[in-house]
């Protein structure tokens, strides 16, 4: 398998877009990634375009943006991981590169989740586990399935709402900084905690929203890789693991089982360990998500999430930064853009590009980590200077 760089990155605004329509809204990360790479269309040579769909009005999305961004006659796949569609769309790419069918290739993930009223899409979403068993026969939606693993995590380590809470607060401190996030405010922890309740004990603030918006990634051979940039971002592991379509499957609610297999093995592949990490980005759907996160990563111990964020040491200039570009909390999720726009952002910190949200970068390394569903798929990517 050869190296494989990150040689560009675009991403467009996340919010309500009901500006432009699907095809629009790719291209405007489309064009940026690009701009940033200094390659025109001609020069890909596949495009993986993620993008969950049903939300919006082209059954058939990688064909359409394709079409609009000029970039056929490159060979062309969609991709679909749930949550973690983006990250489905970036591990195509890289395999197409990696085995030498491809110099360069492009990851594009793209959302249009407005389209609809929220009703609908937390039906749709809900509809994304073990749907005959937890959705038609328990009513179970995303929200829920989330507030399990919450209060399971309070009732065996004694975590509080007001840690749920911190993490809110965290990524929309991030967020307000971030041009291309979907909030761009800061909250105190007593708005936080005195959001009305969603599924208890998660609020409104603990909840990520319905979002738009697209990212891409250009990945390249290392040979084209260092002809095309002075900073190339390399992919020093990329790994995957998948759990149980039904919950009631799972031997416990405190964890995900399939973010710490992926872990070892993008620990393993990259030859490093979690204290090697600068910054991170971690799947945040839930502000429990990303303390549960901290811990099957191995930022800290089995239980100690809460306490890492209650001591700052999530925030920039603490032991590691996380989600400093927002998170999927104040970000937004537009599901099959995440995954891209984690790589894009996590590139971007590398680079040293991120302005105020900039992390300090010692050991030169990052890490992307996507959650498809409720741990129904995990993919973990590690990058590095």
């Amino acid at each position: 398998m050869r190296k494989v760089a990150v040689v560009g990155i675009g991403h467009s605004k996340f919010g309500r877009r009901l500006d432009v329509n699907v095809n629009e809204l790719a291209f405007e990360a489309i064009k940026d990634a690009l701009l940033d790479s200094g390659l025109t269309q001609k020069d890909i040579e596949f495009v993986a375009v993620g993008s969950y769909g049903m939300w919006y009005e082209e059954v058939l999305p990688a064909v359409t943006v394709a079409e609009y961004a000029k970039l056929y006659p490159a060979g062309l796949a969609r991709c679909e991981a749930a949550c973690a569609t983006g990250s489905a769309a970036v591990r195509f790419a890289y395999v197409t590169v990696a085995s030498g069918e491809a110099n360069i290739a492009m990851a594009v993930g793209v959302e249009k989740m407005t389209e609809i009223d929220t009703p609908t899409a937390v039906e749709l979403i809900g509809r994304s586990g073990s749907y005959l068993w937890e959705f038609e026969n328990f009513g179970l939606t995303f929200p829920g399935y989330y507030a399990m693993h919450a209060t399971a995590h309070m009732n065996k380590f004694g975590t509080k709402e007001e840690h749920l809470a911190m993490v809110a607060v965290k990524n929309h401190k991030y967020g307000a900084m971030n041009p291309y996030a979907h909030f761009q405010r800061e909250i105190t922890l007593e708005e936080a905690l005195k959001s009305f309740v969603v599924a208890w004990p998660l609020k409104l603030y603990d909840c990520c929203p319905i979002s738009d918006g697209a990212a891409a990634v250009i990945l390249a051979s290392e040979e084209r890789a260092k002809e095309i940039t002075d900073t190339p971002v390399w992919i020093l592991g990329m790994s995957l693991a998948s759990d149980s379509a039904s919950l009631s499957k799972r031997s416990g609610y405190t964890g995900l089982r399939a973010t710490v297999l992926a872990a070892e093995k993008a620990y393993k592949q990259a030859g490093v360990a979690p204290k090697d990490i600068d910054v991170a980005v971690v799947h945040d759907c839930f502000t429990i998500a990303e303390i549960l996160a901290y811990e099957d990563l191995g930022f800290c111990k089995k239980g100690a999430g809460g306490k890492l964020i209650e001591e700052g040491q999530t925030y920039i200039g603490g032991k590691i930064s996380v989600n400093v570009d927002g998170g999927l909390k104040a970000k937004g999720h537009p599901i099959g853009a995440t995954g891209c726009s984690m790589v894009a952002e996590i590139t971007r910190q590398l680079r040293g590009e991120a302005g105020k949200r900039q992390a300090p970068i010692k050991e030169g390394k990052g890490l992307a980590h996507n959650v498809g569903g409720t741990g129904h798929y995990c993919y973990l990517t590690i990058l590095g200077r």
